[in-house]
């Protein structure tokens, strides 16, 4: 019992707590900022992009290991799970007409996610005509880190991978549906977030509301290949 109670008092004395003011702090990343600094203090003018690096050598290793391979042809990596469940996540028809596309176009594909993803994943390959690489339950984080960086170009939906993709400063099209790209984007220069903005979202919610999921099903592949083309002339 005095355990408990010490455990109790704990947070009052480890703890500052702090009162959050969501206009002032309307980013997630504003808010880890001001965690380190003076409670009321003035944000930084600049905050550094988080960046994360992967060696080559650390990549071709892994490349060789999980048997992909992108010589000669770019790779595609796509990230089309999500914690959260259908309400990030882009329709896996569409993630295979993207897929398909661009395995025309020579590209080789990769597809990204936990063990949980792979049937997501595989139906996505099998839409495709089986010619992606299905890697989700088969990488640990740093194998995923390298074969990201590894790729030409990514599509994710709003993730953790995504924010790895961005982290590693590759070029990508950001799919948001029913979470805000204003609270948690992909921070990099090279990314583009592609929403429909309609009247219900972002809802935030860990089910649509409406039951529709319109946020996500009307945004067509023809507009994300419309945005990866752009973001590949910048």
């Amino acid at each position: 019992m005095a355990y408990r109670l010490w455990g109790g008092m704990r947070q009052w004395l480890l703890n500052d707590c702090r009162r959050l003011d969501g206009r002032r702090l309307p980013r997630t990343v504003q808010r880890l900022v001001a965690l380190g600094l003076p409670d009321g203090a003035a944000q930084p003018e600049l905050v550094p992009y988080p960046e994360l690096v992967s060696a080559p050598e650390d990549q071709h290793a892994t490349a060789q290991r999980l048997g992909v391979s992108n010589h000669f042809q770019p790779a595609l990596a796509l990230c089309p799970g999500s914690e959260s469940g259908p309400v990030k996540q882009w329709p896996a028809e569409y993630y295979a007409e993207i897929a398909g596309n661009w395995l025309e176009n020579n590209w080789h594909v990769w597809l990204f996610g936990s063990s949980g993803d792979w049937p997501l994943c595989e139906r996505i390959n099998a839409l495709a005509g089986y010619g992606c690489n299905n890697l989700a339950g088969h990488t640990s984080l740093g194998e995923a880190i390298d074969l990201l960086a590894m790729s030409a170009f990514v599509v994710s939906n709003d993730s953790g991978l995504m924010h790895v993709a961005a982290a590693l400063q590759r070029p990508m099209v950001a799919i948001f549906g029913s979470s805000d790209p204003n609270l948690a984007p992909p921070l990099s220069e090279t990314a583009q977030v592609e929403r429909l903005g309609l009247e219900c979202s972002p809802c935030c919610k860990r089910e649509c509301p409406l039951g529709h999921l319109n946020c996500l099903k009307t945004l067509s592949p023809d507009r994300i290949m419309a945005a990866m083309e752009e973001v590949m002339k910048r």
